[in-house]
């Protein structure tokens, strides 16, 4: 046998299961795989260059030193060739997928395609198929396409980690949160099903108008997942995309909205009291919930694990109170000792008696702060790189923001339906072609004005983006005047 640092760890322990113990001793990182979920996703594709990159050590020591265990316990002469490592992305692999895409827009069934991805699926890890996809994107594919990979992802696995025991995670991390807010979900699906299974197959519209109060409380907080993907959107996933993790992220990105778009039939049917409507959009949207709730706890947060650091779950930590929680809080608070002394993380501004020279006034660190988070509008500001680096802290937000933005590529704040448009003003701003572009919404009972503009310095060369968003329905609803003297 010949051991390369592209030999892959689920292959290494199947066939010498007592490496299980010798890896989970050598570092602590490699402790996941006496989890047996986690031979079956993670471990089964890792490759033990990538293993001594999570752990952080020689790879070529690694490499010896198992070549070395399985001399002791077996008395193998195992070779090691620790120079050999293989392209993660194989162009025959990609087409092979752009062939799966391709062939679920024509119209192929998810049967139809599983034993192809499920081919494809063995030879390659999550983190090389996240890499296809990514090169899917670069090639032109719409992430609306590739999400259909979803689907055909999940039922390939389900057999494998059909009543296997999820990863354990302290309690108050991201993670265990998530969970918690999976779990209290589920509570309200069962529920919602159980009203829809009452009404009959197919539920009948006049049993449903019987129910309205329980379905329409029900839905109603459901809707708290909202917060759930918020958190996911923009604390999550930017610490995937630090990785290079890019095109998972705006597929399950696409799916939300999908899942959201229903949430919006079901609530106007609602409303409407339109129960035909409620009978079918209703259950789908139970299950596409149900259905992120597995993809989550079975591909997104085992592969999160491995991919990020103790320092990247700080970062998602900081700023979920800022966007909430859907049906559940952290059960505990959760800091790793490591997040204390590094100093790392999205630092608050300090206040202080640093005097800032302005073009009109002198202001300090801490008037500065607290002058922004006062505006009666929400600023945020990107630079010239299109790269996020302010928003206000305001009391009240109209839109969600969290520190995980903060130097964040701009499209990537955005649903792929909206990219295009923020790709345009940002280009017609660079060019010098425009200034200022407006927009204006009905939002949750609100009239608001969004509005962007070109920063430039006093030579008119682009600096940034600034973006002012602001609830004007109060002042639409002005008439008359009221002067200064008129204040009491």
């Amino acid at each position: 046998m010949k051991l390369t640092g592209n030999t892959r760890i689920g292959k290494l322990i199947e066939r010498y299961p007592f490496l299980i113990e010798f890896l989970g001793d050598y570092a602590q990182e490699f402790q996941m795989l006496r989890n047996a979920v986690m031979r079956k996703t993670v471990a089964r594709f890792a490759t033990l260059d990538k293993a001594a990159g999570m752990a952080r050590i020689d790879r070529d020591q690694l490499l010896r030193d198992v070549a070395g265990a399985i001399a002791r316990e077996t008395g193998e002469t195992v070779e090691v060739d620790a120079a050999a490592i293989e392209d993660a992305v194989d162009a025959e692999r990609v087409e092979t997928l752009k062939q799966i895409v391709t062939g679920l827009h024509e119209g192929k069934s998810l049967d139809e395609v599983k034993a192809q991805f499920a081919a494809l699926a063995e030879e390659v890890s999550p983190a090389e198929i996240a890499a296809m996809e990514q090169r899917l994107v670069q090639d032109g594919i719409a992430p609306e396409e590739i999400k259909r990979l979803c689907d055909v992802h999940v039922a390939v696995f389900k057999d494998a980690l059909a009543g296997e025991q999820q990863t354990a995670v302290p309690p108050g991390h991201p993670v265990d949160t998530f969970k918690r807010e999976n779990e209290a979900l589920g509570r309200v699906i069962r529920a919602l099903r159980a009203f829809f299974d009452a009404a009959g197959a197919p539920p009948d519209p006049g049993r449903l108008a019987d129910a309205h109060r329980g379905l329409a409380a029900g839905f109603e907080r459901l809707g708290e997942v909202d917060k759930h993907y918020l958190r996911k959107e923009h604390q999550l996933f930017p610490q995937l995309e630090k990785h290079g993790i890019t095109a998972p992220p705006k597929v399950m990105w696409a799916v939300h909205d999908d899942i959201r778009a229903v949430f919006k039939q079901v609530r106007a049917a609602i409303e409407g009291k339109d129960y035909a409507a409620l009978a079918t959009a209703g259950p789908e949207l139970l299950t596409a919930v149900d259905e992120m709730v597995y993809k989550e706890e079975n591909i997104l947060f085992p592969m999160s694990l491995q991919v990020l650091s103790e320092r990247d779950w700080v970062a998602v930590r900081e700023g979920e109170e800022e966007i909430g929680y859907a049906l559940a809080t952290p059960a505990a608070e959760w800091r790793p000792a490591l997040a204390d002394d590094t100093g790392e993380g999205q630092a608050s501004v300090r206040t202080g008696l640093d005097v800032i020279p302005l073009d009109t006034g002198l202001l300090n660190l801490e008037q500065v702060n607290l002058l922004l988070t006062h505006l009666p509008v929400e600023i945020s500001f990107v630079d010239d790189n299109d790269e996020v680096r302010y928003y206000s802290d305001g009391k009240e937000r109209l839109f969600p923001r969290s520190p995980g933005a903060i130097g964040r590529k701009v499209q990537d704040c955005h649903p792929q339906k909206s990219v295009h448009i923020v790709n345009r003003i940002l280009d017609e701003f660079r060019a010098g072609t425009r200034d200022v572009a407006e927009f204006w919404i009905p939002f949750k009972g609100r009239f608001v004005q969004i509005r962007y503009f070109a920063v430039r310095n006093v030579e008119g060369q682009y600096r940034g983006c600034l973006e002012v968003t602001q609830d004007v329905t109060a002042i639409r609803a002005l008439e008359g005047e009221r002067r200064l003297l008129d204040w009491n």
